[in-house]
């Protein structure tokens, strides 16, 4: 899909990964860009083509007034949340808030918007998953089995909506340098890495954005998860242990 003369919606646009998404999405041309976020005030540009929007992923009825708009063609679901959480500790409630933002979010803008894309040519849907998608981080329990839960329905979606000439993408990234990890001390990929590299899969016909090295290597390990790649989350979580960061 070109995005040049195009028309999109992102959500969670106000910052991070959705804030560089707009503005790749300008860069490549597009016609409007709606920036979705649950205070659209908090959108700030000054290029006309950007319309504020407001959108809760985790409300029914937000989403279907935003699909209202109708002349959207490409819709990129960024909006997430992650909480940290050892497995045997993991807050139940944390859990629940972020299934409902990473995987119901995305299945309730996909159902609203599918219909739309069908009308307006086909378009494609981007979603930004993770490299934990593949490989579970203990720190990141619940954060990991929901965005694992998200690449599942990617998956399965674009299965189905491949027959309305829908294209869908997912995006892979380790760690980004956003509000969400700014306190991790690890290598960090800037937002607009993973916006450029996302926009380039979708404009490539491609299905998977595989944005860093650490991704990369963790997809060509899933042949053999339990053996090439689980042993170093165990030496990282010992670690922890050692250190009284875990219990």
């Amino acid at each position: 899909m070109k995005i040049e003369g195009t028309v999109a919606l992102v959500t969670g646009a106000n910052r991070g990964i959705g804030k560089a998404i707009v503005e790749e999405l300008l860069a490549r041309g597009a016609a409007k860009v709606y920036a979705g976020a649950r205070n659209p005030e908090s959108v700030i540009s000054d290029d006309p083509r950007v319309v504020a929007v407001a959108l809760d992923v985790t409300d029914d009825a937000s989403v279907a007034a935003a699909a209202d708009l109708g002349d959207v063609q490409l819709v990129v679901n960024n909006a997430g949340i992650g909480r940290p959480g050892f497995p045997l500790a993991a807050d139940l409630g944390d859990a629940r808030d972020q299934f409902e933002t990473n995987v119901l979010g995305i299945v309730r803008t996909t159902q609203a918007f599918a219909p739309v894309l069908a009308g307006n040519g086909g378009g494609a849907f981007v979603n930004v998953l993770s490299v934990v998608s593949w490989v579970a981080s203990p720190l990141l329990s619940t954060y990991s089995a929901s965005k694992a839960a998200a690449w599942s329905y990617t998956n399965s979606a674009r299965v189905q909506l491949r027959g309305q000439g829908t294209q869908v993408v997912g995006v892979h990234v380790g760690y980004v340098d956003t509000d969400l990890i700014a306190s991790f001390d690890v290598d960090k990929v800037a937002p607009q890495t993973v916006a450029a590299s996302a926009l380039d899969t979708l404009e490539a016909g491609g299905t998977e954005a595989i944005v860093d090295d650490w991704s990369a290597g963790v997809k060509a390990g899933l042949t053999d998860d339990q053996n090439a790649l689980y042993p170093g989350v165990q030496a990282q979580y010992d670690e922890l242990v050692a250190s009284g960061a875990a219990a």
